[in-house]
């Protein structure tokens, strides 16, 4: 049996996607491939391969260890660049900080990006792409799933009106999230009810704190901030909503969107590049605010319309089966080890 050990400490911080990917990814492994592989969660046992989920800098003062008894591997969740984008850093912890992060990503012998738009980019910092993997996120249908509850049932369990058009986002408040955008097109549509779930996971470090604090204590009253919530609510909250709207500027793959395709809820993104290759056809775009009220209208006042954007959702959840995910991670894991005998 060959042994894995999956390191993370992501639950450190609550509400952002790593935790999410962690807690999915380590579930996935250990229900589907038990037959040829012994998993371990956050374990000092050395191990035929050590997965670093998270870039503990306690994980890297042990590397040596990890490698002189298997193989090593890293999982891309975040670049220099799209920190940038997430936090609000001092020019010095910055450049420290992200000088650390690449020699982390140089010291394992594979990295695991959850995008192949990355693979280029990670490239840009001097580490040989040959040592790069491309596996995409997963969501679990046990966890994520359309439910029989009518939306106006659990609109009214969340506090929310139960017999309007309703638009949800899940995601950190940041910048690059697309709040400001988000509470414009809330304004510009007071008949429908906008709905957030999401808090400041990094505090006052968070890009665009102070401006999106301010935005949160005076916005519309059509727009809900419900903070953090807790999981296992998060399956009810993505059936009462009509549409998940991400307006995010700048992503790798999202887990929210994964998780609305798994409940068969319309998805509407930004155009972005990085999209293109991981969601193909599964959802609705946009470029500009214009654009997504279109798109929202639309929702909201064609049945049709509406079903078919569902429909497309239902596809990409059933295009990232558990099926085919989990064999990935089998190939990958059995070439992880085969490559050190």
């Amino acid at each position: 049996m060959i042994t894995i050990n999956i390191k993370s400490e992501a639950d450190s911080v609550k509400g952002h996607g790593v935790l999410s990917a962690h807690d999915e990814q380590l579930q996935l492994v250990r229900s589907t491939l038990s037959d040829t592989f012994e998993f371990y969660d956050n374990t000092n046992k050395t191990c035929d391969i050590t997965h670093f989920q998270t870039v503990n800098f306690t994980y890297l003062l042990r590397f040596f260890i990890y490698k002189r008894h298997g193989s090593t591997v890293a999982h891309v969740h975040f670049l220099p660049e799209t920190l940038d984008k997430s936090l609000n850093l001092p020019w010095i912890a910055r450049k420290v900080f992200y000088w650390y992060l690449i020699k982390f990503y140089k010291n394992a012998d594979y990295l695991v990006t959850v995008n192949p738009y990355f693979i280029k980019a990670i490239g840009r910092y001097g580490i040989d792409s040959k040592r790069v993997r491309y596996i995409p996120n997963f969501v679990s249908s046990e966890n994520f799933h359309p439910i029989a509850e009518s939306k106006s049932e659990l609109r009214r369990e969340f506090g929310l009106p139960e017999d309007r058009f309703t638009v949800l986002c899940v995601g950190q408040l940041q910048e690059r999230k697309g709040v400001i955008d988000f509470i414009d097109a809330a304004r510009r549509m007071p008949d429908s009810e906008f709905v957030w779930a999401g808090d400041f996971a990094f505090g006052v470090i968070s890009s665009g704190y102070s401006s999106i604090k301010e935005l949160v204590g005076s916005h519309p009253s059509n727009v809900h901030f419900l903070g953090l919530v807790e999981h296992e609510r998060m399956n009810s909250l993505y059936n009462l909503s009509d549409v998940m709207f991400l307006p995010s500027y700048d992503e790798l793959f999202p887990m929210t969107v994964l998780e609305s395709m798994s409940c068969h809820i319309p998805v509407l993104l930004r155009d972005l590049p990085e999209y293109e290759s991981v969601l193909l056809d599964f959802y609705l775009k946009g470029s500009s605010n214009e654009d997504f009220i279109s798109q929202l209208e639309r929702l909201k006042n064609d049945e049709t319309y509406r079903k078919e954007a569902s429909t497309m959702a239902e596809r990409g959840a059933n295009f990232y089966s558990s099926g085919r995910i989990s064999e990935e991670w089998r190939k990958f894991y059995l070439e992880v080890y085969n490559s050190r005998r």
